[in-house]
C-alpha cells in the first residue's frame, strides 16, 4: 500500500466518504453514549445526516479539483447541519476545507495541521459559551497534536497520526472535564463521533482498516434520568438544555449580512443556552435549545430572513433517523387530487402520518397534506408550499403536534393566501376540528368553530420508552409503554393493552359517549379486543369505533367524546 504524503481533491472526497461510513456505523453507539437523560439519539444520528449531506453534495460534481471540493463540504455540511453536534460538526468541516484549499498544489502535512488548527479555531468562535469535555476539547487536541508534529517535520501519516492519538488522549479524558459525563461514566458522544474524521484520515493516508464498532448490551450505557439530574452541569453541551430545563430545539437557516449576526447572537443569548451559528457569505446555520420558541424565531426576522424552520420536543424525540430517512408513513405531501366543481371558499392543510389517518384526514376535506408528526417537523417552506397550492384564497392549518404550531404561525405572514392556524397539539384534535368545518365558510368563522370543537375532545396517546426515567406516574424503564394525556404521562406499565385500559379508565367518564380508536404500528388484533372488552365492561354506555391509523411511534391514538 502507497503511502500518500499529499490530499488531493479526489483523496479528500475519500476521506469524507470513509469518515460518513464510519458515522453510520458507530452511529448507535454514539447515540446511546449522549448524556441527554430522556428518550433520545441524536448525536450520532446528527452527524451521519450531516455528513450525508455533504456527500451528497460531492456526488453532484463533475471530477473537480480542490477548491470546488472544499466548496461542496462546506455547503453540504451548513445545509445539511442537523442538532447541536451537526452545527459544530459543520463548523469543524468548514475551517478543515478552508485550510486545505492550498494555493500550492496538493495539501501536505503542514497544510494539515493548519488546517485543523483553522477548524478548532472557527468552531469555538461559533459556539457562545464553549464548554471542555466536548467536541470542542478534542477538536483542539487534535489540532494540538498535528501543530506539534508538522513542527518537527514530520510527514503527512506523522501528522494525521499525531492529530488522532490527540483527539482520542483528549477523548479519555472528557468525564474528568464535564461532571455529568462522569456522573454517566461515559465519554463525550460528539468527541466520539469526531474522533471518526482522523480514523478515516489515516484509512486513506496508509489503508488501515476502520474500526469496528463494539457490541452494545441491551440496556442503556447510563445511568436513570434522576441520577443525571441530581450530576452537576454546565451550558454549551447536547445534554444541558434537558438538564437546565430547556426543552425545545429550534434549528433554521438564516439568510442575513454578516453585520447583523452579533446583535441576533445576543438577544439568543437571553433565550437559551448551546446557541451555535454557523456559516458566511450571508447564508447561516443556527441552533439553540429554548423554552420559547416564538422569540427564538422572531430575532431572526431584525437579522434577515429565516427558512428551513424546525423546531424539535427535547423530551419526546424518538427514532429520529426513521422519521427523516424514510419520511411520515403513507402521508402524502402537498394538495390532493383537485376534486371536480367551484374551489372551496376555505380550504385546509393537515400535518399527519400514517396512511389511515391521511385518508381520514381526506375524507373529512383536508386538500393538502404535509407529511409530519413527533420527531419530524415540517418545515415553513414545506407548509407554505402546501397552503399556497390549494384552490381557495382562505386556509386553515392544522399543525396536529404542538412542536409544530410555532412554525405553522408563521405561515400567513409568508403565504400569498390568507391563514388561520387552528392550534391542534394531537391527531385527534384535528380530527374534532374538522367536524366544525365548513367549506362554504369564510376561514375567520371556521377557525372559530374548528378549534372549539377540538378543545370538546379528549385525546390520548400510548407509545414506548427508549430509555430509562422517572414521572409523576412513577419510574419509566426502557421498554414500558406509556399513557399519555395533555397533562403528560398518566399511566406506566409493561403490557401495552394494560396501558391503553389504564389510560383510558382515566380519561373515560360518564359523560362520554364516543371512543375512536386509531390503530397504529405496533398495535394487534388481540391487544385492540382487550381494549374494546374494556371498554364495553366497564363504559357501557360507550360506543367505540376503531380505524387504522397506521402511525409509527404511536401503537394506539384515542379520541374520546
Amino acid at each position: 500500500m502507497v503511502v500518500l504524503d499529499r490530499l488531493g481533491a479526489a483523496e479528500l472526497c475519500q476521506v469524507i466518504t470513509t469518515f460518513r461510513d464510519g458515522l453510520r456505523a458507530h452511529q448507535e453507539l454514539i447515540n446511546r453514549l449522549n448524556v441527554y437523560p430522556v428518550p433520545d439519539g441524536d448525536t450520532g444520528t446528527n452527524m451521519a445526516l450531516t455528513l450525508e449531506s455533504v456527500t451528497a453534495e460531492l456526488a453532484s460534481l463533475e471530477p473537480a479539483g480542490m477548491e470546488a471540493t472544499c466548496k461542496a463540504i462546506i455547503h453540504g455540511s451548513l445545509m445539511g447541519a442537523r442538532g447541536n453536534s451537526g452545527v459544530i460538526l459543520s463548523q469543524l468541516l468548514r475551517g478543515l476545507s478552508e485550510g486545505l484549499n492550498t494555493l500550492d498544489g496538493p495539501p501536505g502535512a503542514r497544510d494539515l495541521s493548519r488546517a485543523l488548527t483553522i477548524a478548532d479555531e472557527m468552531a469555538r468562535e461559533a459556539v457562545m459559551r464553549p464548554v471542555e469535555g466536548t467536541i470542542l476539547t478534542v477538536a483542539r487536541a487534535a489540532a494540538e497534536g498535528a501543530r506539534a508534529a508538522a513542527e518537527g517535520g514530520g510527514s503527512l501519516l506523522a501528522v494525521a497520526e499525531a492529530s488522532r492519538a490527540g483527539a482520542a488522549e483528549a477523548l479519555a479524558l472528557t468525564p474528568t472535564l464535564l461532571p455529568v459525563l462522569e456522573q454517566a461514566g461515559v465519554v463525550d458522544a460528539g468527541g466520539t463521533g469526531y474522533l471518526l474524521l482522523f480514523d478515516a484520515l489515516l484509512s486513506v493516508v496508509d489503508g488501515r482498516a476502520m474500526p469496528t464498532p463494539p457490541a452494545l448490551p441491551d440496556g442503556p450505557l447510563i445511568p436513570s434520568r434522576t441520577a443525571l439530574l441530581d450530576a452537576s452541569t454546565m451550558p454549551g453541551h447536547d445534554a444541558d438544555a434537558a438538564l437546565a430545563g430547556l426543552r425545545y430545539e429550534v434549528m433554521y437557516l438564516l439568510e442575513a449580512p454578516e453585520e447583523t449576526i452579533p446583535m441576533f447572537k445576543e438577544v439568543w443569548a437571553g433565550l437559551g443556552d448551546s446557541i451555535v451559528v454557523v456559516g458566511g457569505d450571508g447564508l447561516w446555520n443556527c441552533h439553540i435549545h429554548t423554552d420559547e420558541i416564538g422569540a427564538a424565531i422572531e430575532a431572526s426576522l431584525d437579522a434577515g430572513r429565516p427558512r428551513s424552520i424546525r423546531v424539535t420536543d427535547l423530551l419526546e424525540e424518538v427514532e429520529e433517523e426513521r422519521w427523516v430517512r424514510e419520511g411520515a408513513g403513507s402521508a402524502d405531501s402537498g394538495p390532493a387530487q383537485i376534486p371536480p366543481g367551484p374551489a372551496p371558499m376555505t380550504g385546509v392543510v393537515a400535518v399527519a402520518s400514517g396512511d389511515g389517518i391521511a385518508r381520514i384526514f381526506r375524507s373529512l376535506g383536508v386538500e393538502g397534506l404535509i407529511a409530519g408528526g413527533q420527531s419530524m417537523n415540517p418545515s415553513i417552506a414545506e407548509l407554505v408550499a402546501a397552503v399556497d397550492s390549494l384552490r381557495s384564497d382562505e386556509v386553515i392549518v392544522l399543525p396536529n403536534n404542538s412542536n409544530i404550531r410555532p412554525v405553522a404561525d408563521r405561515v400567513n405572514e409568508l403565504s400569498v393566501k390568507t391563514v388561520w392556524v387552528v392550534p391542534t397539539d394531537t391527531i385527534a384534535e384535528g380530527f374534532a376540528a374538522l367536524l366544525a368545518y365548513d367549506p362554504e365558510a369564510h376561514g375567520e368563522s371556521n377557525a372559530q368553530a374548528m378549534e372549539a370543537s377540538a378543545r370538546k375532545v379528549v385525546a390520548g396517546e400510548v407509545t414506548r420508552a427508549v430509555r430509562g426515567s422517572d414521572s409523576a406516574a412513577g419510574p419509566i424503564a426502557t421498554g414500558d409503554w406509556l399513557g399519555l394525556s395533555r397533562n403528560g404521562i398518566e399511566v406506566v406499565g409493561d403490557s401495552l393493552a394494560d396501558v391503553s385500559c389504564s389510560l383510558l379508565d382515566v380519561l373515560v367518564t360518564d359523560a362520554h359517549d364516543l371512543v375512536t380508536i386509531i390503530e397504529g404500528e405496533g398495535s394487534g388484533p388481540g391487544d385492540t379486543r382487550r381494549i374494546t372488552e374494556w371498554i364495553g365492561d366497564h363504559r357501557p354506555d360507550v360506543e367505540t369505533e376503531v380505524h387504522h391509523g397506521g402511525q409509527p411511534l404511536y401503537p394506539y391514538l384515542f379520541s374520546i367524546e
